[in-house]
């Protein structure tokens, strides 16, 4: 069975970065580098959004038009993590940030992606 543990959200000031971490843990049959990886976000009263997605190999990434230039997602298939480093944070960033994987690279729709964390809380203060 697959798990994602997200980790290092928090309070940060607009214009500031910070990076979050999602950790894989799976089984022989499920390995980390067998996954595409994606980064979505909720913001209270909106629906979940697609922000950024990585290769099984960290090769090819895909990035939401509103996060383009800012975000830079990237995976460590050793350490069996995915980042996400925010910079340029604005008040609009404001969200709870989940990490899914998926079994094929490309997709933005939530549906595509088969396990999720408990996602992490990122305040981006005006």
């Amino acid at each position: 069975q697959v798990q994602l543990v997200e980790s290092g959200g928090g309070l940060v000031q607009a214009g500031g970065s910070l990076r979050v971490s999602c950790a894989f843990s799976g089984s022989t049959f499920s390995s980390f580098s067998s996954y595409a990886m994606g980064w979505f976000r909720q913001a209270p009263g909106k629906e979940r959004e697609f922000v950024a997605t990585i290769s099984w190999g960290g090769v090819s990434t895909n990035y939401a038009d509103s996060v383009k230039g800012r975000f830079t997602i990237s995976r460590d298939n050793v350490k069996n993590t995915v980042y996400l480093q925010m910079n340029s944070l604005k008040p609009e960033d404001t969200a709870v940030y989940y990490c899914a994987a998926a079994a094929k690279y490309g997709s933005t729709w939530s549906r595509e992606y088969r396990y999720w964390g408990q996602g992490t809380q990122v305040t981006v203060s005006s």
